[in-house]
């Protein structure tokens, strides 16, 4: 590799059993999931392939050591590389960094690291935020992907190379905020079934969220969330549906190396758009069409709501039975909305979103079969969105849509457009036995 754009040299390599800070040694091999002999106490959150390495630029230790910090020195907030001679927080995602000769580990800037509690007692009265992207570009740690495996040594050189064609790298960063948004909406609806008296077992930890549910069987009530970042998890998960004897899905992407050699069932296309593209391109008008936010206080409209639903998805026995008796908790979560169609005064189509962090999760949406193909659908998009840009600040759209559906073309012709495909990994109890 010659093309390198800048260069620099680990000043330091650091790991730790656990916990900050780290402590420096003079060499470590760097694998899929990161450094030998390095742990987390939060292994929820940090960790996995898409956070390997956490980086830090001594430029910027000395930044913030500047403004009162101290004690935050070579490996005090946790990263496994101090670098010298790189502002590493100004890296685009996808740069990639060579460190060491031909055969040394090859990393990819996957995304920022947001300052934790962890770390906060290596700052003056606890302000974390110091190193926050959000707050200080130039003094944030940094989290990168290992294209290739190897050892590090302090003073090696570290070579500065432009984002490789084909990179990956802005998915998984997207990924990282609309998955998390995704997840809290999954979140709102098993803990919703839990509060309306079903048997719903519910593991959220960071970026995991997880649920089984021996009353409600089905991928629905019995899957995961989360292992594109933190598979570590998996067996954990894993015991949670074999000790409610349920069949379990995970949700993972095709490609994904954890689920190497397994088949999905039911892969979906994850869209994503920017809101002002969704509203500029707007639906067609479709003649005799109202759609009414549901309010939360009215039961009887949120189990309107629920038979709309679950005829229009043809949803029958006991989970049927299910979305009727929880919708009128699910309506009132924070964050959760629910739009009932009409035309002509007649009620047709229902559709749900969730939003925060300024992402808009546009979940389950249908229209009756007599209503079909007027264009219902495409303007539900667009209220969903429209609404959750004025009450709530939204700047991108997340939806998940079957591909060559019409589901998928609708996304499509809003300017949502598919950045990735996922499926459901199939877990049976009787194979579990981690």
């Amino acid at each position: 590799m010659t093309d390198a754009i800048a260069t620099g040299r680990v000043l330091q390599v650091n790991i730790s059993p656990g916990g900050v800070p780290k402590h420096a040694v003079p060499e470590a091999r760097v694998g899929r999931h990161g450094l030998d002999g390095d742990a987390h106490h939060h292994d929820f959150v940090h960790g996995g392939p898409h956070r390997a390495v956490a980086l830090f630029a001594i430029e910027a230790i000395e930044r913030v050591q500047s403004d009162g910090h101290i004690r935050v020195e070579p490996g005090a907030v946790g990263e496994n590389l101090t670098t010298s001679g790189i502002e590493l927080s100004l890296l685009p995602v996808g740069t990639r960094l060579a460190v060491g000769g031909e055969d040394g580990p090859l990393l990819e800037i996957s995304a920022p690291a947001n300052p934790c509690d962890v770390i906060k007692g290596a700052f003056q009265g606890g302000k974390s935020g110091r190193i926050s992207i959000l707050l200080h570009p130039t003094d944030s740690r940094m989290y990168a992907r290992v294209l290739r495996e190897g050892v590090v040594r302090a003073n090696d050189t570290i070579r500065v190379l432009p984002r490789a064609a084909g990179s990956e790298a802005h998915v998984h960063h997207e990924l990282d905020i609309l998955e998390a948004v995704e997840n809290d909406a999954w979140l709102a609806m098993w803990r919703a079934a839990a509060e309306s008296g079903y048997d719903v077992r519910v593991l959220a930890h960071g970026d995991l969220a997880a649920a089984a549910s021996p009353d409600l069987r089905g991928s629905i009530f019995n899957r995961s969330f989360g292992l594109r970042t933190v598979p570590i998890k998996r067996p954990e998960v894993e015991r949670l549906f074999r000790a409610t004897g349920t069949t379990g899905w995970h949700v993972a992407g095709l490609d994904d190396p954890e689920f190497a050699g397994e088949q999905a069932e039911s892969p979906v296309g994850v869209h994503v758009g920017a809101v002002e593209d969704v509203l500029a391109r707007g639906a067609p008008e479709v003649a005799g069409l109202a759609i009414r936010n549901v309010d939360p206080a009215n039961v009887d409209d949120a189990r309107r709501w629920a038979d709309l639903f679950v005829a229009g998805f043809g949803i029958e026995g006991p989970l049927a039975d299910a979305w009727r008796r929880f919708n009128p908790i699910l309506v009132g979560a924070k964050g959760y909305h629910q739009q009932i169609a009409s035309l002509s005064g007649r009620d047709i189509a229902v559709a749900a979103s969730f939003a925060r962090r300024r992402v808009v999760w546009l979940g389950g949406a249908t229209v009756l079969p007599e209503a079909r193909g007027r264009g219902v659908q495409r303007a539900l998009i667009v209220e969903r969105v429209w609404r959750a840009a004025d009450n709530a600040g939204a700047r991108r759209a997340l939806a998940t849509a079957d591909a060559g559906s019409t589901s998928a073309a609708n996304l499509d012709a809003l300017g949502m457009h598919r950045i990735w495909t996922r499926g459901l990994y199939r877990v049976e109890p009787s194979t579990i036995t981690t």
